[in-house]
């Protein structure tokens, strides 16, 4: 057997960010009354998508702040709307954290695939996301139980695709680097990282992306992982 460790990434690999998003996003248009405020849910999702984007951008870079990404994000979105209140804003970001990590949907064969290699790796983490906000994930999706290291950006203080966090973590897994190998759907976050350290990997790419290089595997269903390992 080839490897022995496998790191996986959460968001979008393993807990399905985009529905658990879209359910917390629809309870707040509710919740904050935004219809009354002449907002449609369909206009203030896609805002508030395409400034989330672009600040997660700015928070992998260091340009801002966790803090600043929380609240910033809705603050943006109500502005484009002719809404200034930045204490709506702050509120609303807080709704975002306080919520969407209790929301339990998962990719499509997470958990069968999980069972499968639980019985023959270690299985870890590596996210960029917010340190207690995953932990909160994986606990109330039931992941937790699978995963030996769960290594956040903030405990390691550097960001995939940061090399430093990728030999962060196989330190803290106590592992070698070609008996490892990387599972995420983010090519330039996920699989040029562990590709910087010479660490094999697994791209997850559902809707069959292009990318300029290509990664040790390819898959678009988290299933065929069973094939290949």
């Amino acid at each position: 057997m080839k490897y022995q460790h496998l790191f996986f990434d959460l968001d979008r690999t393993l807990w399905d960010f985009e529905i658990n998003a879209f359910k917390t996003l629809n309870e707040m248009y509710s919740f904050f009354s935004l219809k009354n405020k002449g907002v449609t849910s369909k206009d203030f999702i896609k805002k508030y998508k395409l400034y989330n984007e672009k600040l997660w951008h700015d928070y992998r870079l260091g340009i801002i702040t966790k803090d600043n990404l929380r609240s910033r994000r809705f603050i943006l979105t109500l502005n484009d709307f002719g809404i200034y209140d930045n204490n709506l804003g702050k509120k609303m970001g807080d709704y975002y954290v306080d919520n969407c990590p209790k929301k339990t949907e998962l990719i499509p064969y997470t958990l069968d695939v999980l069972d499968y290699l639980k019985q023959f790796y270690i299985l870890h983490i590596i996210t960029n996301g917010f340190h207690e906000v995953q932990f909160i994930k994986l606990k109330k999706s039931n992941l937790f139980k699978y995963f030996d290291q769960i290594i956040t950006s903030e405990k390691a203080g550097v960001k995939k695709p940061d090399p430093k966090i990728f030999n962060y973590a196989l330190s803290k897994a106590c592992c070698k680097v070609q008996d490892s190998i990387m599972i995420g759907d983010d090519f330039p976050v996920d699989i040029l990282g562990a590709k910087k350290i010479g660490m094999d990997q697994i791209y997850f790419n559902p809707q069959n992306d292009k990318n300029s290089e290509s990664a040790t595997f390819e898959i678009n269903c988290l299933s065929q992982i069973k094939e290949i390992l």
